[in-house]
C-alpha cells in the first residue's frame, strides 16, 4: 500500500483553499494549510480530522520569508515530505491609477505574486519533492491573468506575473516528475468576490446586487462559479491521469474567457 500523499495549501481557510482542502482530504491526500489567522486554520484542521482526514496547519504570513520556511519546515516535521503545493493564498486590489497608493500595488504583488515565488522556492528547497522525482505545484491564478480587467490594474498584473512563473518553472522542471501547472477562475463566489463587489458598487454608485447582475452578464454559463468547482480542477492536476499536462493556465470561469 503506498502511502498518502502530502498537500502544502497556502490560503487555506476560506474560498478555493478551503474547498481545496475539503477536495484533496476527500481523495485521500494528507493535508497541511497556512492562512494568516491561526484560529482560522485551527478550525480548517480540526474539521477535516473531524471528517476522518490527516491534517495539519500552522498559521503563516506568506509575505514573510521566514514565516514561510518556519511553516515548510514544520509541514516536512510533522508529515516527512510535501509532495503538492498549492498556492492559493491572495488578495484582490484596485482603483484608478492614477489615485492608487504604492503601497497597495506593492502589497498586491507581495501577497500575489512574490509569495508564489517564496512558497514554491522553500518547497522545491526542501520539501523533498525533487529528491522524490514526482511532484505537483498548482498556482491559483485568475482569467485576469490573461486578460486586462478594469480598475484592477494590481491584480492584474500580479495574476499574470503568476502564470509567467508557471510557465517557465514547468519548463524548467518538466524532465523532473514534478508539474507546474496555473488555475484560472473567473468569478468565483467566495469572501473575496463579496468584498470586489463592494469595492464597484461604492465606485459606480449602484447596489451590490446590480454589480452582481453586471457581473453575471458577462458570463456566458450566467453565473458565478463556486469554489468546488475550481477545486475538482485542482484535484484532477495532481492525479496521476493529469502526469502529461504542466506550464499549462488552465480557465474555470463558465467560459468567461476563452484563452
Amino acid at each position: 500500500m503506498t502511502s498518502p500523499k502530502i498537500a502544502f495549501i497556502t490560503g487555506v481557510s476560506s474560498g478555493i483553499g478551503l474547498a481545496t482542502a475539503r477536495t484533496l482530504a476527500q481523495q485521500g491526500v494528507s493535508v497541511f494549510g497556512c492562512a494568516r489567522d491561526e484560529k482560522n486554520v485551527t478550525a480548517t484542521v480540526d474539521e477535516l480530522r473531524a471528517a476522518g482526514h490527516r491534517a495539519d496547519g500552522v498559521s503563516c504570513d506568506v509575505t514573510s520569508t521566514e514565516q514561510v520556511q518556519a511553516a515548510v519546515r514544520t509541514a516536512v516535521d510533522r508529515f516527512g515530505r510535501i509532495d503538492i503545493l498549492v498556492n492559493n493564498a491572495g488578495r484582490g486590489g484596485g482603483g484608478e491609477t492614477a489615485k492608487l497608493d504604492e503601497s497597495l500595488w506593492l502589497d498586491v504583488m507581495d501577497t500575489n505574486l512574490n509569495s508564489v515565488f517564496r512558497v514554491t522556492r522553500e518547497v522545491l528547497a526542501n520539501g523533498g519533492m525533487v529528491d522524490a522525482g514526482w511532484g505537483r505545484v498548482i498556482n491559483i491564478a485568475s482569467t485576469a491573468g490573461k486578460q486586462g480587467v478594469m480598475l484592477a490594474a494590481p491584480y492584474t498584473a500580479s495574476k499574470h506575473g503568476i502564470i509567467g512563473f508557471t510557465k517557465s518553472v514547468g519548463f524548467e522542471l518538466a524532465a523532473s516528475g514534478i508539474t507546474v501547472n496555473a488555475v484560472c477562475p473567473g468569478y468565483v463566489e467566495t469572501p473575496m468576490a463579496v468584498r470586489v463587489r463592494q469595492g464597484y458598487a461604492d465606485y459606480w454608485g449602484i447596489t451590490e446586487s446590480q454589480v452582481l447582475e453586471k457581473f453575471n452578464s458577462k458570463i456566458p454559463l450566467g453565473r458565478y462559479s463556486t469554489p468546488e468547482e475550481v477545486a475538482g480542477l485542482v484535484g484532477y492536476l495532481t492525479s496521476d491521469a493529469a502526469a502529461s499536462i504542466t506550464a499549462q493556465a488552465l480557465n474555470v470561469c463558465g467560459g468567461l474567457g476563452n484563452y
